[in-house]
């Protein structure tokens, strides 16, 4: 379950963002979907267990319902007195769209096919079963999460530096700032 948990947050505002535009866009025409190049079954069967492996599921695995309440949100804000009425609707809706989210597993399985010969998909597979390949699954989203914090300790710490730089040039221009 801990796969994965360091890309989180750059995925929650990815999703976030998503999210916040299914209301808008559900009073919009649909954009058609990105094309992707189809691969083979056997290659689709690889990158799915890759995915599996990597479990990234857990990125996605609430997409359906936060849609569903994003939008009977959005729709409550417009219709106030709707509330009992849509929330209603929004069981209803979440019903029928229950296990929708494998729909995204899939259509990640064939970028990952498009993107990887079937050879280099189960070339993959293999060696993510390896010692070094668990041990890549356990410890990458801990280095990745570790690696955003510093990235943004830094930023921090730089952005002091800079900002001092700034006074001392205004400085001696005269202008203290």
């Amino acid at each position: 379950m801990k796969r994965f948990s360091g890309l989180l947050s750059a995925v929650a505002l990815a999703a976030g963002l998503a999210l916040a535009a299914a209301p808008a866009m559900a009073q919009q025409q649909l954009p058609p979907m990105p094309k992707v190049k189809q691969s083979t079954p056997a290659a689709i069967a690889a990158a799915k267990e890759i995915l599996t492996m990597k479990n990234v599921a857990v990125m996605y695995s609430g997409a359906v319902p936060g849609i569903i309440e994003k939008t009977k949100t959005g729709l409550l804000q417009q219709y106030l007195n709707y509330q009992k009425d849509l929330d209603e609707v929004a069981v209803i809706v979440a019903k029928q769209f229950a296990g929708g989210e494998k729909e995204i597993g899939d259509g990640m399985a064939q970028i990952y096919a498009a993107e990887f010969t079937e050879q280099e998909l189960k070339d993959l597979v293999t060696f993510y079963k390896t010692p070094l390949g668990q041990k890549l699954l356990t410890a990458e989203p801990t280095a990745i999460n570790g690696s955003l914090q510093y990235m943004q300790q830094w930023a921090q710490q730089f952005g002091v530096i800079v900002n001092g730089q700034f006074k001392a040039e205004m400085k001696k221009r005269g202008k203290d700032i």
